[in-house]
């Protein structure tokens, strides 16, 4: 695989190509794009290749970006004219890797701050550190608005120092209160409770007070279940009875779903600027308030604006873009749809708004080698191929740094979220996510060689890889992968890899689990499903390795009459007739089964823990030790089995993990260690 990457990359230095034209920020209207007098903007330098290659349309050509800022107010927008020729791409590439920086931000000159240590909202013990700026006058007026009601991320502006997400002013500070007791829960209808009533819940302590004649107050929670939070606005604050009501009702109601207490925290609050690093921007006056966390003198600030993608890629082919860094949108950094053969390597996504990267739909794209990271919302949403004729779109995701998403969405804001057939993902880092980093649906894709850790870190019955709810979702293989240390201590059931609601047919197979489950979940934990294969895995210091909740032949029955599961097994695709019978045998008879379905495990090792496997599986041999079995160093965890580890005599077919291949690794783009 490596010296495939290689080979790739070599073949593409090779097709050298016969135009070169250059853009840098310092770059003057009238130069000619050489490197001497390079373009003064991005648009210049697509028009002069865009002219070449339609003087020469067999040739390739690179537009090279000198160091520095490049901000945007619009898009670029690249279509099937900026396409390059199979073996000799178009290519957009930085001088010096990571130097060069599309920005979707304003930058703002420390000296317009004035110090707002006159404004009575502020709490007494910030105003001689908060300082203020007048938005409107620096022809800043497009600053959004919060609805009453939202789960996805909002492309509003925020504030950014020295390269940092800085925190829209909130209480508490840290971590979240909770709620005392629910007065009302309004409509909950998994509870069959049918109400017309707002939510109201008390509160303890004295803090809601500060926030009296405040009209504009957002609670976000987690108000019934830990994979779904919202933010709601406040209808009315009622400190005598320290109540609470809410001005929207919630889709599951208040109410502990999860057994962990509810928990609220209060943003957008001018009266809770009280720290540094926040700030507030009063979007009636156009004032921004800031408490700086470090001098001002020469620092780096800068206000996201453009809630339009930084690049738009629509049906263009062989096309490349390296060593680029995009930051400071709004919105989502880079969107591909449709197309051939797009590749970003080496690149930077970070401090997006929503997503860092979006493709939808194309053949044989690649994201290569990037380092995607605090983004609001997830780091690479992907999607491609047929799912109706089960042809493979060849997409690939390999070697990233997916890290720090979720910002601004707590729950279901994925640091990969894959669809379609065919997508191949391997040896990326994922990691730092409070909920599921992996969403996954679709049809044979493959997940190997990946380092998934410290993920589903604040939230409760969720899984690092998550897919369900689409039995025609199959076919996938998971294995050589790293998943360790995942799951919060509140919760009663995390785990690795997540099967949810009757997901079957995918096949777990050479990963390594440490210290990747919780409460009654095993690492892999199937709800309902059937014809999932977990063999050959080695599960250390798990609460449980293996579980299932299984669904009896009559909630199958149920569940296969609901017109939702209709669409999606007769409609979207055909799972009784071919390709779906053909390529997965054991669709064939999928509504007329009767009886318990069933899982498949074997040739496991599971070392200290508690419990192997529960639940609706057909077990094969395994191994079960408290004993470590011949791993090279668990207690550093290198969980490499030793060539005379006992593991080998005692479960004579366990094929050897190749522990040390798992992860990132150095490249053309990515040195040793980074």
């Amino acid at each position: 695989m490596r010296l495939a990457v290689l080979t790739l990359f070599l073949a593409i230095l090779s097709a050298a190509p016969s135009v070169e034209f250059y853009v840098s920020p310092t770059g003057s209207p009238g130069n000619d794009g050489s490197k001497a007098a390079p373009f003064a903007t991005i648009g210049e330098g697509q028009a002069a290749i865009r002219n070449a290659r339609e003087a020469n349309p067999s040739e390739g050509a690179t537009l090279w970006f000198a160091d520095g800022v490049y901000p945007l107010n619009t898009s670029v927008v690249l279509g099937a004219e900026d396409s390059g020729v199979s073996e000799k791409p178009v290519h957009y590439r930085a001088v010096n890797p990571g130097e060069a920086r599309i920005s979707g931000g304003r930058a703002l000159s420390p000296t317009d701050f004035v110090s707002a240590a006159e404004n009575t909202r502020l709490p007494e013990g910030a105003r001689s550190s908060v300082v203020q700026l007048d938005l409107k006058a620096q022809g800043i007026d497009a600053l959004g608005a919060f609805p009453d009601q939202y789960r996805t991320a909002l492309p509003v502006p925020e504030l950014f120092f020295n390269g940092a997400r800085m925190t829209l002013a909130q209480w508490p500070n840290e971590g979240w209160a909770e709620i005392d007791t629910v007065v009302e829960s309004g409509p909950a209808p998994w509870r069959n409770h049918e109400s017309d009533a707002l939510g109201i819940f008390t509160y303890s302590g004295d803090e809601p007070a500060r926030w009296s004649g405040v009209e504009e107050i957002w609670l976000e929670g987690y108000w019934c279940f830990d994979w779904a939070s919202e933010t709601i606005r406040v209808k009315s604050v009622d400190t005598t009875t320290h109540q609470i009501a809410l001005a929207k009702t919630h889709v599951y109601g208040l109410g502990s779903g999860n057994p962990a207490p509810r928990r609220f925290r209060a943003v957008n609050l001018l009266e809770e600027l009280d720290m540094a690093g926040e700030y507030f921007i009063d979007r009636e006056s156009g004032t921004l308030y800031f408490w700086p966390p470090a001098s001002m003198e020469n620092a780096k600030i800068s206000l996201s604006l453009l809630a339009e993608p930084l690049f738009t890629l629509t049906e263009v082919n062989d096309f490349t873009m390296s060593g680029l860094v995009f930051e400071d949108c709004a919105g989502t950094a880079l969107t591909v749809t449709g197309g051939r053969s797009v590749t970003l390597a080496g690149c930077t996504i970070r401090n997006a708004g929503l997503q860092g990267i979006v493709v939808d739909g194309g053949t044989a794209h690649t994201i290569e080698s990037c380092d995607i990271h605090h983004n609001g919302t997830g780091g690479i949403q992907i999607a491609g191929g047929d799912r109706k004729t089960l042809t493979p779109s060849e997409h690939r995701v390999v070697n990233n740094y997916i890290h720090h998403v979720s910002e601004r969405m707590r729950t279901a804001a994925y640091n990969l979220r894959v669809d379609g057939v065919g997508i191949y993902v391997a040896h990326n880092e994922i990691s730092d996510a409070p909920h599921q980093a992996i969403g996954w649906a679709g049809n044979d894709h493959i997940f190997e060689f990946n380092d998934v850790h410290h993920v589903s870190m604040n939230s409760d019955d969720c899984g690092a890889f998550y897919t369900g709810r689409n039995p025609s979702n199959r076919g996938s293989i998971i294995r050589h992968n790293y998943w360790h240390e995942i799951g919060s201590a509140m919760a009663h059931g995390s785990c690795a890899i997540y099967f949810d609601d009757g997901d079957g047919g995918q096949t777990v197979e050479g990963n390594v689990f440490y210290k990747a489950s919780g409460g009654s979940f095993g690492a892999v934990f199937n709800h309902g499903g059937h014809d999932n294969v977990v063999k050959n895995n080695i599960f250390v210091d798990c609460s449980q390795a293996i579980a299932s909740a299984p669904w009896s032949d009559a909630n199958w029955q149920k569940w296969l009459k609901e017109p939702i599961w209709q669409t999606r097994l007769l409609e979207e695709v055909d799972i009784t007739k071919a390709p779906f019978t053909e390529h997965y045998p054991a669709l064939k008879g999928f509504f007329e089964y009767e009886g318990l379905r069933m899982n498949y495990a074997s040739t496991n090792v599971v070392v200290g823990c508690k419990n192997y496997v529960e639940g609706n599986w057909i077990v094969g041999d395994s191994l079960v030790t408290m004993e470590d079995p011949g791993f090279v160093d668990r207690a550093g965890k290198d969980f490499t089995l030793r060539d005379d580890a006992a593991v080998f005599t005692l479960l004579p077919d366990f094929v050897p993990i190749p522990f040390g291949k798992i992860g990132r690794y150095p490249d053309a783009y990515r040195v040793a260690g980074k």
